[in-house]
């Protein structure tokens, strides 16, 4: 059975695993994320180097944040990377003396979950991240879909409200400012202050100094009527941006990941009322399933493992007849 390595590099740590064809996980490691572009692709090569010293493998594949091309290749833009137009598989190949291929970490996360996970049994999956930001990933007639230029399925920046709150992005209304965990956070401080539902979140706020993720996750898995009123927005959103989704791509599945996932079928209770509140033809078109993603924190180095072993095969040399 042949052999893979997988790198997701994120804001805070880098983790690596030798992965199996079938998505199993052989071995592991992480490390701190390095500030400094280096002194960060030096790491990345000494994880590799360490993982290749104990497993015999034929591709790397490495998944990061940020906008790659078609190739598989080239940086083009990191948000939490000094990196532009960076040849991050030229370097890395020439230091680890393997096959590297380089993808976006949702690409990466939504083709795990197609293959190994919750979207194994369909051929045209949609999946949205609901982390810090949004992050997406399509699948379309069992391929990953990247776009012509790499850097299609940017799913959280699809504008949802024009003129709405301002994006990182550069633009204004994007759903990664409606549906991500800091729009829940800002959600669930409105519902604070506006005092009755809110009294619970108000008083954690005064006790802790601010609400964050835990918090409020504390509150939604106590069922607090101030968080729930606030993911259920939060999954309106959602919701309707998935209805938009499904009149163009038409998937036989969506599969929420990320942190705010963890809340499970209180989340996609109202993303499905919204859906069908929103979605074209209600009635006479087909609707999909709305799951929660199955691998969590693996899903990143499994699927970059995958990506790199699909590219092997995709480009290995045709035998003689």
């Amino acid at each position: 059975m042949t052999l893979a390595i997988g790198i997701d590099i994120g804001g805070t740590k880098i983790a690596g695993a030798v992965v199996d064809e079938l998505g199993e996980i052989v071995a592991a490691d992480r490390v701190p994320t390095p500030t400094d572009p280096v002194a960060l692709e030096d790491a990345v090569v000494a994880m590799i180097t360490s993982l290749q010293a104990a497993h015999e493998v034929e591709a790397v594949g490495v998944a990061a944040a940020g906008f790659i091309d078609a190739a598989q290749s080239t940086v083009y833009y990191a948000p939490n990377i000094d990196w532009r137009n960076e040849p991050f598989r030229e370097k890395l190949e020439a230091r680890v003396g393997t096959s590297v291929v380089v993808d976006n970490d949702a690409n990466a996360a939504g083709w795990a979950e197609f293959r190994f996970g919750a979207g194994r049994l369909v051929s045209d999956m949609v999946m949205l991240t609901i982390g810090t930001g949004v992050g997406g990933a399509i699948v379309a007639g069992d391929r990953l879909f990247r776009g012509g230029f790499g850097a299609g399925a940017e799913l959280g920046h699809m504008r949802v409200v024009p003129g709405g709150y301002a994006c990182g992005c550069g633009q204004h209304g994007c759903l990664e400012q409606y549906g991500s965990g800091r729009a829940l956070m800002r959600m669930a401080n409105a519902i604070a202050d506006a005092g009755g539902i809110g009294q619970r979140l108000a008083k954690a706020r005064a006790e802790h100094g601010e609400l964050d993720g835990r918090i409020v996750g504390g509150l939604i898995e106590e069922e607090d009527p101030g968080a729930i009123a606030a993911l259920r927005e939060l999954g309106h959103w959602l919701g309707e941006a998935s209805a938009s989704l499904a009149a163009v791509l038409d998937p036989q599945r969506f599969v929420f990941g990320g942190g705010v996932a963890a809340a499970g079928e209180l989340l996609l209770a109202p993303i499905r009322e919204a859906f069908l509140e929103h979605l074209p033809a209600r009635g006479y078109h087909p609707e999909p399933d709305f799951v929660i993603a199955e691998l969590v924190n693996d899903a990143g180095v499994v699927g970059a493992a995958d990506l790199a072993r699909v590219w092997v095969a995709d480009h290995r040399p045709a035998r003689a007849e």
